[in-house]
């Protein structure tokens, strides 16, 4: 990052609010974080972001500077000016110092560490291999070599990149916890890599290195309908690895990929990202990954080019395990055929323990919901899957017993699916319990920072059911749903990043995204509706208000963590697109394509009208951002205008407050996009709120609707009309979904058809009402006028009919809390602002200013 950056990040210290006064309130610095990170050993950034938070001190307390100190060693660290040439390979130590308001010392933070990996190409001595066998071949290719230790490690590093993904190993032992590594993006522009910690795994003498390669995205095999078996980056997976020692005297050496492995294949028999994995246990070699081996047998290796001009960090956490799920239940058909039940619906794997006959065939279907009969139902979900092999079913892995007489365990290695349902078969008999499955829910293991919960059951049903559906969609890129899809939607997206980064810190995964529409992009200037994608979903569909995600999420990660750096790397992509847009316009500026309020319940708004007010949003956050980087703003604000004046001018009516045909979801969005004229904006509130009374609270919009009808209800006085419509119980409702049809996480349409047939069931994109209940029930709200949480709104409401609320959320800067209790005819409002921030609590038409610390006020 440049020195405005460096300048901003480490301005968390200057508005400190916590003291230094008197030895025993000392204001500490914690939670240092490199790049968001904690303690990072795979950084490739030249200028890392440093951030931190407070502890301790009085209320009220102003930092006057603060000072990075970083060095090689932590007893000789210099002072950082963001102007230090980092080296490769390198662990740097560093710590903060702050000063007060008065110019006294306060504390010195503990010292943190962050280490870099590969910063230049010239990095990396190892080469691109893959085995002589096409793209077409299904077995999967496995590596390995050998080699010997004469002296003591000290430390050791792997860094892994692969196209398609990778399982590696040494001495026997899997690396590390993360599967599917490594994320998911246009393999012919960039490619990431891993960096893992692999000391305790060596040792002095014969040692080996071995690794297994998936198809991933890289390289699908067989058919859907988004065309990814076309891919112009289809290709056989390949690998890039470099094993980097130090010895306790001081040398190094490298262990890295080239003509000396040597490959075959096993057990990996298929693997498809859609349908699933094929693992024949009776085709393994034992000890194959082990120094103990002999791979005389094994061919060599195939050294090939770089699939992509990039390899970068991958930053952004690993999908991990982070659950193990027993069944709630199971239910045997017949001594082949058993179908086991979960309490939840989740993405993830099955891990099945079975013994039986050595050949036997066992396959593992996923779905979400049964039949009449108990049996697995996939209707909703196989409807874009069309496999053209024989035997392969979507959804389904398939483990072949090696019959040892002893328990055999099989996980899959290179996919996911979404579930709740298992239905296990097999060729032969089996005998299986309850605890013969379990299942591992996996994503992107992003940590949580936010809670909500409050005295109204049903909606804490709704947001553990968003975080729910938010953690089942997230898997190296924000998703639609974990199993018929799994693609990266954009609108998805954008709707769902306030609840995503209230409840999740999301910084990393993210920035990962938004560099993925960098590589997306056409020389045109348009973007897909999927990022990424191989080339299916360019063009007038899905349209400008899909688009507008790389415009919404880089504004939403200023809002949250004050940071620029994904506006900085997107504004040229942002150009080339609005360029491509100005292509597009129709009567002056009109954009009359494109999807609108997609997925909305029986009342349509004019694409027209969404379409054309999203590209003045686009034009809106550009000039912000062309503020923020010391760019003009002129020309964007004066578009911006200019499409505000269209939009009103075909769309709007003055007299009577009516949007477009005067939908819940047009009334809605001109207010929430800031298309209203000055002085109209009650107007066209108050009409909102009398659409929605005239439809008896009911909700009738889709996925704008969600995001804004809602927020604009409540900003304009109308919250109770707005907790009516979300606590119904009928359809369409958020309600309908978790209380009375039971589900665990958010579906994708408001009711599912009698066939099953056109909706998966583990969906986010409508949960921004988990978003709402934080923002306006419990009241926690950035101010972008103080991004970064530097100054923060809490706007809570004491709705009718709720005894309390809470609302928690760890922001960059610090945990902020806000919670309310009614009593008695009275309501005590507890706040606790962290150090270095600022905020108004507003309460009805009253407004109180404060500095850090806890607030107790009765209402």
């Amino acid at each position: 990052m440049g020195k405005k950056n460096t300048l901003l990040i480490c301005s968390l210290a200057f508005l400190s609010l916590m003291g230094c006064k008197g030895k025993n309130e000392l204001t500490v610095p914690v939670n240092l974080r490199t790049e968001y990170l904690r303690e990072p050993i795979g950084l490739d950034t030249k200028s890392p972001r440093f951030t931190w938070e407070y502890k301790g001190g009085e209320k009220n307390f102003l930092a006057s500077r603060s000072e990075i100190r970083i060095g090689t060693s932590p007893d000789n660290l210099q002072p950082y000016t963001g102007n230090m040439i980092l080296k490769p390979h390198t662990r740097y130590y560093w710590n903060v110092t702050v000063w007060d308001q008065d110019g006294e010392i306060c504390e010195t933070s503990e010292t943190a560490t962050f280490e870099t990996a590969k910063l230049d190409p010239s990095d990396w001595s190892g080469k691109w291999i893959t085995d002589s066998h096409d793209k077409e071949f299904e077995p999967a290719p496995m590596f390995r070599k050998t080699f010997t230790l004469g002296k003591e490690i000290e430390e050791a590093r792997v860094y892994v990149a692969a196209a398609g993904y990778y399982d590696l190993f040494i001495n026997g032992k899997r690396v590390g916890e993360n599967y599917l590594d490594p994320g998911y993006t246009h393999f012919d522009k960039r490619i990431l890599y891993v960096t893992h910690d692999v000391t305790p795994l060596l040792k002095k003498g014969e040692n080996a290195v071995a690794s297994v390669l998936g198809n991933g995205w890289h390289n699908i095999q067989s058919k859907a309908v988004w065309d990814f078996e076309t891919a112009r980056w289809r290709n056989r997976p390949r690998m890039l690895c470099e094993l980097r020692l130090r010895y306790t005297d001081g040398t190094t050496e490298v262990i890295a990929t080239d003509e000396s492995w040597r490959t075959a294949t096993g057990p990996y028999t298929y693997n498809n990202i859609y349908s699933g994995d094929k693992y024949d246990a009776t085709l393994e070699e034992n000890g194959w990954n082990t120094n103990e081996f002999d791979d005389s047998k094994w061919a060599p290796v195939q050294v090939t080019e770089a699939p992509a001009p990039l390899l970068v960090a991958q930053q952004m956490p690993g999908i991990r395990i982070t659950e193990e799920l027993s069944p709630v239940s199971m239910k045997k058909f017949s001594d082949k055929l058993y179908v086991f039940s979960f309490e939840k619906n989740f993405a993830g794997l099955s891990r099945l323990k079975v013994k039986g006959a050595p050949g036997t065939r066992v396959t593992l279907k996923h779905g979400e919901l049964l039949k009449t009969d108990g049996r697995l139902e996939p209707g909703n979900i196989d409807v874009y899957y069309h496999p053209v092999k024989p035997g392969e079913v979507f959804q389904m892995d398939v483990f072949t017993l090696k019959g040892t007489g002893e328990e055999e365990v099989f996980m899959p290695s290179f996919a996911y699916h979404g579930f709740q349902y298992v239905e296990v078969e097999s060729s032969a008999p089996v005998t299986l319990t309850k605890e013969s499955l379990t299942g591992l829910f996996m994503h992107t293991a992003v940590e949580p920072v936010g809670s909500f919960s409050c005295s109204n059951p049903l909606l804490n049903k709704i947001w553990k059911a968003t975080m729910e559906a938010y953690r089942s969609n997230l898997h190296s890129i924000p998703t639609d749903c974990p199993q018929r899809e799994k693609n990266g939607w954009t609108a998805d997206a954008h709707v769902a990043i306030d609840l995503a980064l209230l409840g999740f810190d999301g910084i990393t995964l993210y920035e990962k995204w938004m560099n993925d529409f960098i590589d997306n992009q056409r020389e045109a200037g348009e973007i897909s509706g999927i990022i990424p994608s191989s080339g299916w979903g360019y063009g007038e569909w899905p349209g400008p208000v899909w688009d507008a995600a790389m415009f919404i999420i880089p504004n939403a990660l200023y809002d949250y963590y004050g940071e620029t750096r994904s506006i900085e790397n997107l504004y040229p992509t942002m150009l080339r697109y609005l360029d491509y847009l100005k292509t597009k316009e129709k009567d002056g500026g009109y954009l009359t394509f494109g999807l609108g309020d997609w997925v909305y319940w029986k009342s349509t708004t004019n694409n027209t009208y969404t379409s054309t007010a999203y590209y003045y949003l686009d034009y809106t956050l550009m000039a912000r951002f062309a503020e923020l980087l010391g760019k003009d703003a002129a020309p964007y604000r004066q578009k911006a205008d200019e499409l505000k004046d269209l939009v009103n001018r075909k769309f709007f009516n003055p007299e009577t407050g009516v949007y477009a045909e005067g939908t819940q979801t047009a009334q809605a969005i001109a207010l929430y996009l800031g298309i209203v004229p000055e002085g109209k904006e009650q107007l066209v509130a108050d009409k909102l709120c009398e659409v929605v009374r005239a439809n008896n609270h009911f909700l009738d919009f889709g996925l704008l609707g969600s995001k804004s009808v809602p927020a604009m209800l409540t900003r304009y006085g109308y919250v109770e009309d707005a907790m009516k419509m979300i606590t119904k119980t009928e359809a369409p409702s958020w309600g309908y979904w978790v209380e009375t049809m039971g589900y665990t996480t958010l579906p994708e349409t408001w009711t599912l058809s009698p066939q099953f047939r056109d909706a998966s069931l583990n969906h986010v994109f409508m949960g921004d009402v988990s978003a709402w209940m934080m923002n306006q029930l419990a009241g926690i709200n950035y101010d972008a006028a103080g991004p970064g949480f530097r100054h923060i709104l809490i706007t809570p409401h004491f709705v009718e009919g709720m005894d309390w609320a809470k609302g928690e959320y760890h922001s960059v800067r610090g945990l902020i809390s806000s919670q309310w209790k009614r009593e008695g005819g009275k309501v005590t409002l507890t706040v606790t602002i962290p150090s270095g921030c600022t905020a108004d609590i507003r309460v009805g038409d009253k407004t109180e200013t404060v500095g850090s610390g806890t607030y107790v006020n009765t209402y």
